[in-house]
């Protein structure tokens, strides 16, 4: 009895800690490249064309059946807005499930199980959930993991195995609940796997290439399931994997035949360009749809061209 007094009493005292982490501006940036540009903390709406404010933004996703935030891996900043925004859900009861790209199928018995265990640091969730240290940085992740665990949110890893990978690498054409794309979209998926890979992939590899980030987007889409009344599913991904027009968006809709476009929100946290000052810019739209509902703006963390490393 006693103890379950102290577990209440602590449980009131970590709410009370994030009642003042509502969702709110960012000041304080950790990324320090080009964080006197003129959009960094702006939130832009594709939709309206017009910048909101933090208390907008809330209350355009908090209708949400499924909300994807995006992300560029590297970008503390964006695992902070994160943070906020899934500490701000947790508080209002309204987070049903926490999915990661970060983690494969192969971790879901562990995020299963996770809540039978008793880890009271963030070293040892990293240590029960045997963490892909050298692939995705644990400072940034960690902090989401814990405050899902801490108050019983599901968690889903919802990537797809190395195995899966390679087979799908392998196969001449995709099953039919995959390849659900228009010509005009896989035509886009193609191009932009040769930018991704800048340049420097053999054509002959686009196809293979395009079937793992459908597979992918396919496998994410799976691990957060069916629409639950009255509460939000958010999947942390890439930024590419958010995309409407070509990312995991496509997988919910087919997946859900009386989910209509409005229950999927999109945000993207995206760092700024020095040379690019027109919010819309950013969109890198190629069709009607519009990649994104939202950009959170916010300063860059390096300006290494990657695609010049490679070349050397």
């Amino acid at each position: 009895m006693a103890q379950t007094k102290l577990h209440q009493i602590l449980l009131l005292l970590f709410l009370s800690s994030i009642v003042y982490a509502k969702l709110e501006e960012r000041v304080n940036w950790d990324s320090k490249l080009y964080v006197d540009h003129p959009l960094v903390g702006e939130i832009w709406s594709s939709k309206t064309e017009e910048f909101l404010s933090v208390e907008d933004l809330e209350e355009a996703f908090l209708d949400a059946s499924y909300l994807i935030l995006g992300e560029k891996h590297d970008n503390p900043d964006h695992h902070a807005l994160q943070l906020s925004i899934i500490k701000h859900l947790i508080e209002g009861n309204q987070l049903s499930i926490l999915a990661f790209e970060m983690m494969d199928s192969d971790s879901q018995e562990l995020l299963d199980n996770i809540q039978a265990e008793r880890l009271e640091s963030l070293d040892a969730v990293k240590e029960y959930l045997d963490w892909d240290v050298e692939g995705w940085e644990w400072s940034f992740y960690g902090p989401l993991i814990m405050a899902a665990y801490e108050f019983g949110v599901p968690m889903a890893g919802s990537n797809i195995t190395s195995s899966r990978m390679m087979e799908i690498y392998s196969l001449r054409a995709l099953p039919p609940e995959i390849n659900i794309l228009k010509e005009e979209t896989m035509q886009q998926l193609n191009l932009d796997i040769d930018e991704t890979h800048c340049g420097l992939l053999p054509e002959s590899q686009f196809p293979a290439m395009v079937r793992v980030q459908q597979g992918r987007d396919y496998s994410m889409s799976q691990s957060l399931g069916s629409k639950d009344s009255g509460a939000i599913k958010v999947l942390i991904a890439g930024n590419y994997h958010a995309r409407r027009d070509l990312g995991v968006p496509n997988y919910l809709m087919a997946d859900n035949p009386d989910l209509v476009a409005e229950e999927i929100v999109s945000i993207s946290l995206m760092e700024v360009d020095p040379s690019e000052m027109e919010p819309k810019a950013y969109l890198q739209q190629h069709g009607e749809t519009s990649p994104y509902d939202y950009i959170w703006f916010t300063p860059a963390i390096s300006e290494k061209d990657y695609c010049a490393s490679l070349r050397q």
